[in-house]
């Protein structure tokens, strides 16, 4: 039985084979040659991502004709259930395919999506006329499309990242970190290109043609991405890890009640709770009673009690992805009633989230520098707990700065949109520690089986803040409502109160991260 848990624990290069199924040659296959392919596919794919997302709304207002409310909810509901569905897309890696393949077929989903909505744009049969609703054809074409382009995009996001991770040496944590440090990086490097070249490329050519050119950047990534097949290494699935989570806890419970006489009696039992005592592993010490039938063996107890450890973690990063929606609404709602001009330039509003964003990007490598510099290795609880700081920091800063341009806007004066920077520069830097430290301790803490699924948490963390932003939206409104004007109702930010809901924010982002050292502390 011991045999399992070393089994378990430790990750040999047996685990590993080529793209031919024969085993992997550490001098041949995977390495930082390897995982670069994922960074440089990751660049492509999240820039035709980020790029699809903000010409949607346009898209559904200007073509098929949806008002403008009902445009913003499905374009919130499409990167809503992208992020999430990645928790789909990695159960599918870990437990029948390798990530390898599911990224493929995944990306093929994806494009079949953008073919069939490009199709639709570029055809007026398939669109509705002027000021004509769509058909139900018409609509079922769009929506098809449309979720396509959201299931393909989890199994992206959920794959990608793993596989790029299991071309390294795990025992190098050092190089694991540097690693998600700089796919972050081409995260961001999408995220810039789509605010840039392509928000230029909309405004100055249309916006029809956005979807032509995401075809041909996503089906370039799928091209790069396979030319990597002779370095890569890939991890074989090993079965549902879902099921055996949901065994063990399944005769957990039915063995609740069980006394200590018969927990002491199951030898099997007894050796492998010693086992696990001895691992310094005392969370949730209800699960050893699974054992008590022998249905599951000390393994199985093992990997359900590792990954029930990361979700207290995953539940304590929502509220920070809370506090980031705002970069995406009311910030940009905010820069487009600011002053813009830079010199005899304009910024276009689709492009103010740049500033976030090129923050993000030189802190990368700033952050890389001291740890080379000085040998130094963030631990990624440490990074994640810095980042929701920030977050409140970012938010407190928010409304300080909030209150001075209502201020201003009361005397007629409009103030610079480089006043947004300072909120822009504390989150930027706050996702950069917290997503990119979600993305190496979901990963290096995961169970070897659920490495695809974990490391999809991050991603779904990001959903559920998006989700908890609009909930809290609405709430906020009830209340205040109640109670005089509605803080953030209306269409003109003067006459609301912005200012308080950042507040609000702050506040509970703070209680959150008291809330996070807690569950970490005890980790």
């Amino acid at each position: 039985m011991s045999m399992e848990i070393d089994t378990y624990q430790k990750e040999s290069d047996d685990q590993y084979v080529d793209w031919k199924g024969r085993k992997a040659n550490p001098k041949i296959h995977g390495g930082i040659r390897a995982a670069a392919f994922a960074c440089v596919v990751e660049v492509l794919t999240n820039m035709v991502f980020l790029c699809n997302a903000s010409n949607f709304v346009t898209y559904f207002t200007k073509s098929m004709h949806y008002p403008p409310a009902k445009s913003a909810n499905m374009v919130t509901n499409f990167m809503g259930t992208s992020f999430l569905l990645t928790i789909l897309g990695g159960f599918i890696s870990d437990s029948l395919f390798t990530r390898f393949t599911t990224f493929i077929l995944s990306c093929i989903i994806e494009l079949l999506g953008l073919i069939l909505l490009t199709i639709q744009s570029q055809s007026r049969r398939l669109r509705p006329a002027l000021n004509l609703k769509p058909s139900q054809s018409q609509a079922a074409i769009l929506y098809t499309g449309l979720y396509a382009i959201a299931a393909g995009a989890a199994g992206l996001n959920a794959n990608l990242p793993a596989h790029g991770a299991d071309q390294l040496d795990h025992s190098n944590q050092r190089q694991i970190s540097a690693f998600f440090n700089w796919f972050f990086f081409s995260l961001c490097t999408g995220g810039l290109i789509s605010s840039t070249v392509m928000v230029w490329m909309e405004e100055n050519k249309g916006w029809n043609w956005s979807f032509p050119i995401t075809v041909i950047v996503l089906s370039l990534a799928l091209l790069i991405f396979i030319s990597g097949s002779p370095f890569y290494r890939h991890k074989r699935p090993t079965g549902s890890s879902l099921t055996r989570i949901i065994k063990v806890l399944t005769c957990a419970a039915q063995n609740w009640k069980a006394s200590s006489d018969e927990r002491l009696g199951n030898r099997y039992a007894v050796a492998a709770l010693n086992l696990n005592r001895a691992d310094g592993d005392h969370k949730f010490k209800f699960l050893d009673k699974a054992l008590i039938d022998n249905r599951v063996n000390a393994a199985e107890i093992k990997e359900t009690r590792t990954f029930l450890g990361l979700l207290p973690i995953f539940a304590s990063t929502i509220m920070m992805n809370c506090c980031l929606a705002q970069l995406q609404t009311f910030s940009v709602v905010q820069g487009s009633i600011m002053n813009r001009k830079l010199h005899n330039f304009e910024i276009p509003t689709p492009s103010l989230t740049v500033i976030p964003l090129i923050i993000m990007l030189c802190s990368i490598p700033l952050y890389e520098r001291l740890h080379s510099g000085k040998n130094i290795i963030f631990k990624p609880l440490w990074r994640i707990g810095l980042g929701l700081a920030l977050a409140s920091g970012s938010m407190a800063v928010a409304a300080l700065v909030e209150a001075k341009r209502r201020a201003e806007a009361a005397d007629n004066n409009v103030i610079s949109v480089f006043w947004l920077g300072w909120q822009f520069l504390l989150l930027g830097v706050s996702d950069m520690l917290t997503l990119g430290g979600m993305l190496e301790f979901f990963y290096s803490e995961a169970p070897n089986s659920m490495r695809s699924m974990c490391t999809a948490l991050s991603w779904c963390s990001t959903s559920m803040g998006y989700f908890l932003s609009s909930v809290l939206v609405s709430i906020v409104n009830s209340v205040s409502g109640k109670y005089g004007k509605e803080w953030l109702g209306g269409m003109n930010l003067n006459h609301g109160r912005l200012d308080l809901f950042y507040t609000l924010l702050s506040i509970l982002n703070s209680l959150n991260f008291l809330n996070y050292m807690y569950w970490a502390k005890r980790y």
